[in-house]
């Protein structure tokens, strides 16, 4: 049966919340600063010491605590569907007051969240895809995207469907103890 993506409401966060989001760190993005920072920054993929998997679901929030943060109402919540099964999610933000990421723009929508279940990994570019003609629906000219430099295959993806990166936060989760050695890496997308 072929995977179909549907958009839901709040409700079904739960089912949502179903997809695991996990990634296999077995290399890094490692910063270099060129000239001390003044002639840029270059990016270099390098093996980490000891392969680990980073379990996204367990940094404490989840979907469901999403209704609890933010006012959603202006959010698309996607589901990838093999049947009655949850194959992939995916989760967009636009003009939504406390939203950093959205930077106080009407016109930017921010990919919250996109994750697939191991057996389903291809469903990212359909969500992906959709959670694109959902933001032009919502008259945005950019959406946003979120990783981190220890998730290398997302920033592949990324790269793949189209973004650019454009930030590169050397230092932004140095107050997060578990994660205060990642970097943040910010990629657009022009719709």
């Amino acid at each position: 049966m072929p995977v179909k993506i549907i958009e839901v409401g709040p409700e079904r966060l739960v089912d949502y919340a179903s997809v695991p989001i996990k990634v296999e760190v077995k290399t890094i993005l490692q910063v270099e600063l060129v000239d001390g920072g003044l002639g840029g920054m270059v990016l270099h993929q390098v093996p980490v010491e000891k392969p680990c998997v980073k379990d996204y679901d367990s940094y404490g929030e989840t979907p469901t605590d999403w209704l609890k943060l933010f006012d959603v109402s202006n959010w698309g919540f996607f589901l990838a569907m093999d049947g009655e099964k949850p194959a992939g999610a995916a989760a967009v933000a636009f003009d939504t007051n406390g939203v950093f990421m959205l930077e106080a723009r009407r016109d930017l929508a921010v990919l919250w969240d996109i994750c697939a279940h191991p057996a389903y990994r291809g469903v990212g570019i359909p969500l992906f895809r959709y959670a694109i003609e959902w933001s032009r629906r919502h008259t945005c000219r950019q959406m946003k995207v979120e990783t981190q430099n220890v998730n290398v295959p997302a920033c592949s993806f990324y790269l793949r469907m189209g973004c650019q990166l454009a930030e590169i936060h050397r230092f932004r989760y140095a107050s997060v103890p578990p994660v205060a050695h990642e970097v943040m890496l910010n990629w657009y997308y022009t719709l």
